[in-house]
C-alpha cells in the first residue's frame, strides 16, 4: 500500500481510517487490471464485483426503507460494486425526499423510487450486469424486509450459478479451483439462509428454492436443510457432511 494514503491521516490513526485506505488502494489496483485485461480474464475479473453490485443494490433499497440518510448508505456501499444505475436510485431517492434542519430525511409515503421488485427492474436494473438475474425475482409484491431478502438470496443464486458455469467452462486449474471456492460459497449461503428463515413465514418450498444448485449440499443435504425447523439442525448436518 502507499504509505502517503496513511501518512496525510492525522493522529490518532483509527482502524477504521486503515480499513477504508486500504480498500481505496485494493479498488484502484482491482480497476487498473480490469482495464488492462483481455477476455477471458476481463469477464471474470467483472463477475467478482456482481456480488458487490447485488449487496448495494440491497442496502441502498433496505435503507430507503428504514429512512436512513442517503449519504450513509452510500458511504457504506463497497466502492466495487458502485455503477451508474446505483446513482440513479439515489438520485430518485434525493427527488423524493425533504430537507430539515437535520439533513435529508426519506419520506416513504412520498418515494418516487420503486415499490415493487418489478419496478425497481424497470426503473432502475434493466440495464446492469444484474438484469439477467432478475429473471426469478421480477414479482408485484412490496419490497418489505421479507421480500428484500428474498431478492438478495435469489439474485445471489442465479449470480453464484452463472459465476460457476462459466468457470466450468475455462476448465483447468481455474475451474478445480474455482469450483471449491464457489461451492463453499452456495454452501454458506445455503446454511445462512436456512438459519435466518426458521420462524419465518418461509416454507420448505421457498427455502428450498434459494437454495444454489451445486455445492457438497447439493442436492441431498439441501433436502434436509429445507426441513430444519431449530437453529441446531443445520449444525449437525453440516457435522454429517463434513464426515462424508
Amino acid at each position: 500500500m502507499d504509505d502517503d494514503l496513511i501518512i496525510a491521516e492525522p493522529s490518532p490513526l483509527h482502524t477504521t481510517t486503515i480499513v477504508e485506505k486500504c480498500t481505496l488502494k485494493l479498488v484502484d489496483d482491482y480497476k487498473h487490471m480490469l482495464c488492462q485485461a483481455t477476455e477471458p480474464l476481463s469477464t471474470f475479473l467483472e463477475y467478482i464485483t456482481y456480488g458487490h453490485m447485488i449487496d448495494n443494490v440491497v442496502l441502498i433499497v433496505t435503507g430507503t426503507l428504514h429512512e436512513r440518510d442517503v449519504q450513509e448508505l452510500l458511504e457504506k456501499c463497497h466502492p466495487l460494486g458502485m455503477f451508474d444505475s446505483i446513482l440513479l436510485l439515489v438520485h430518485r431517492i434525493l427527488i423524493s425526499s425533504f430537507v430539515s434542519p437535520r439533513g435529508i430525511l426519506l419520506s416513504i409515503a412520498t418515494l418516487a423510487v420503486a415499490q415493487n421488485m418489478r419496478e425497481l427492474y424497470r426503473l432502475v436494473l434493466v440495464d446492469t450486469p444484474l438484469a439477467p438475474y432478475f429473471s426469478e425475482c421480477i414479482t408485484s409484491e412490496d419490497l418489505d424486509d421479507m421480500n428484500i431478502e428474498i431478492m438478495r438470496n435469489t439474485l445471489y443464486k442465479a449470480y453464484l450459478e452463472d459465476f460457476y458455469r462459466f468457470c466450468q467452462k475455462l476448465g483447468g486449474a481455474t475451474a478445480e479451483i474455482m469450483s471449491d471456492l464457489l461451492a463453499f460459497e452456495a454452501d454458506r449461503r445455503a446454511v445462512n439462509i436456512t438459519i435466518n428463515s426458521i420462524g419465518t413465514e418461509l416454507t420448505r418450498d421457498d427455502r428450498r428454492k434459494l437454495y444454489s444448485n451445486f455445492g457438497l449440499f447439493y442436492p441431498y443435504g439441501h433436502e434436509e436443510l429445507a426441513v430444519c425447523e431449530d437453529i441446531d439442525q443445520p449444525v449437525i448436518h453440516d457435522d454429517q457432511i463434513a464426515s462424508v
